[in-house]
């Protein structure tokens, strides 16, 4: 079965190499049945979230019905950077499955800063009430 999922990867992979993009695929698995698919398209869509794993996972969600995609696991050419392996995570993937890793170091340095006002009240009582109701 494995051997159908790295041909399937490679025949993506390929497809990103010859528009250009960065040569990575990825297949969303749901009980041994191939999903979903998809391969880079960032250079085309100038969207920084249209990576392989991203748009395999945003497929899926909406073949299952759900954004919890604990029944299945993810076959990727490359390490899934630090953002798709969050997205992995939060939308709860049993398993990933890789062939290369990722040595790509991302040196530019965002600067994060928390605003403490009374709007940071308000925010946090919206979501306290939202997630106290819902259960």
């Amino acid at each position: 079965m494995q051997k159908k999922y790295e041909e399937e990867l490679y025949k993506l992979a390929l497809k990103a190499y010859k528009r250009n993009e960065v040569p990575v695929a990825a297949i969303v698995v749901y009980k041994s049945k191939i999903i979903s698919k998809a391969f880079n398209n960032r250079k085309k869509t100038t969207n920084p979230l249209d990576h392989a794993e991203v748009k395999a996972i945003i497929k899926a969600t909406k073949k299952i019905g759900d954004w919890r995609l604990s029944e299945c696991d993810v076959y990727v050419s490359l390490e899934p950077c630090h953002m798709c392996k969050e997205i992995i995570k939060e939308s709860r993937i049993k398993n990933v499955y890789y062939f290369m890793e990722n040595d790509k170091v991302i040196n530019f340095k965002s600067n994060f800063v928390k605003i403490d006002n009374n709007a940071s009240i308000k925010f946090k009582h919206l979501l306290t009430n939202f997630f106290k109701n819902l259960r």
